[in-house]
């Protein structure tokens, strides 16, 4: 039976319409689609007509086509909809005064990828609090983890860490849908507004992408498949390394890689040591690629493409971080760590942006090992989980 978006529920409840006063902002992507395939702003339009009033993008932008991090999209008039368009990955990412000025309803339906630095979420929350100021009621229409409900993996955002890619405590891979963000960044963080959350219908938590019969709409332009989403808990890290994460591929982020690495002898090592790290569900395939733009741009690099085979038993995040201790370890001096400002901060490294904290940084510097590592994303998730359970809408 398939899932049933909150879109999808607002399209055909009369009673949430009901709820839905005032004139309306609408935060959406590429990715709010419709039963019939159509962006969320097509059928609001025909329930809301000419009280819908302002557009509002993410990060990678309204319509979804601006490829990397810190490329701003720009504020516009939409030339189809008539509708103004606001970019809040822009000059600001929180919402301004003259945005939401006239607004007395946001709603927001986001393809979320269940990974805490993908900013969405983030966005989310800036919005969240505020309306919470301007008392513009915030209703968010929930769809699918991607990666799940239930698996949950990597540490908790250390304080002193906190960035537009990281703002809860919470893990990398929070098993949360973007609705429950919402409740639990309103009940444990700072984000308080009026809050209406849509649930879907036919949704449970142990489903992956491909149990809910939905159609996969890529929400950001290098994440092309379900599995790259599913992989991108792992290797979304190397995004803060010299490491090619696939960007000008048509994989990006299945795939990673350096010109100096000869792709089948570093893929049969890797193999070697799987079982002690606890690693299956996925399959290496030794790999040749050149990326058409970003790092490595025209030079062949020798690494691997990870097709995931069990989703139960593939853990992503721990596996991100065996590659780079690895990728480390065979480059030697030619393995480094990103120095250029990462999502808007501009001093530290992005590694420790992205992991939210600089003891993976140092665990891998020292060569560390599983059970370092194990302590390291055990610390503080006993109070994550039971935060966690007040929350849950499924």
């Amino acid at each position: 039976m398939q899932t049933i978006t909150g879109l999808e529920q607002l399209i055909k409840d009369k009673n949430l319409q009901d709820k839905v006063k005032g004139n309306i902002g609408l935060l959406c992507h590429s990715a709010s689609i419709d039963s019939r395939y159509q962006i969320a702003v097509i059928p609001l339009l025909k329930i809301f007509g000419p009280r819908l009033k302002k557009l509002f993008g993410p990060q990678h932008g309204f319509v979804s086509d601006v490829q990397d991090n810190m490329i701003e999209s720009h504020d516009y008039l939409h030339p189809y909809f008539k509708i103004p368009v606001h970019s809040l990955y822009s000059h600001t990412r929180i919402p301004t005064d003259e945005m939401l000025e006239g607004l007395d309803t946001i709603i927001v339906d986001l393809q979320d990828v269940g990974t805490r630095v993908y900013t969405y979420i983030h966005t989310l929350t800036l919005l969240m609090e505020k309306c919470g100021c301007k008392g513009i009621h915030v209703i968010v229409l929930d769809r699918p983890n991607p990666v799940g409900g239930e698996i949950i993996e990597g540490n908790l955002l250390q304080k002193g860490f906190e960035s537009f890619v990281g703002r809860h405590t919470i893990p990398m891979r929070h098993a949360l849908t973007l609705a429950e963000i919402a409740l639990y960044a309103q009940r444990f963080h700072s984000s308080k507004c009026q809050l209406t959350t849509v649930s879907m219908q036919n949704w449970k938590r142990q489903f992956f992408f491909e149990d809910t019969g939905l159609p996969w709409v890529f929400p950001s332009p290098n994440l092309p498949t379900i599995n790259s989403a599913k992989t991108y808990v792992g290797t979304v890290l190397f995004e803060g390394t010299n490491i090619s994460e696939g960007r000008g591929t048509t994989r990006s982020l299945e795939i990673v890689g350096h010109p100096k690495i000869e792709a089948f002898s570093f893929v049969a090592e890797l193999n070697a040591k799987l079982p002690k790290w606890g690693l299956e569900g996925f399959i290496f395939r030794p790999l040749v690629f050149m990326p058409t733009f970003q790092k490595y741009q025209g030079l062949s690099c020798g690494g691997l493409q990870i097709h995931v085979t069990d989703n139960q038993k593939f853990l992503s995040w721990r596996l991100g971080q065996f590659l780079c201790l690895e990728f480390s370890n065979r480059l030697g001096g030619d393995f480094s760590w990103n120095e250029k400002p990462y999502e808007y901060q501009f001093e530290g490294k992005a590694i420790d942006f992205i992991h939210g904290t600089d003891l993976i940084r140092k665990w891998v510097e020292n060569n560390g090992d599983l059970d370092q590592l194990l302590a390291i994303e055990k610390e503080g998730v006993d109070a994550y989980l039971n935060n966690r359970e007040s929350i849950l809408l499924y």
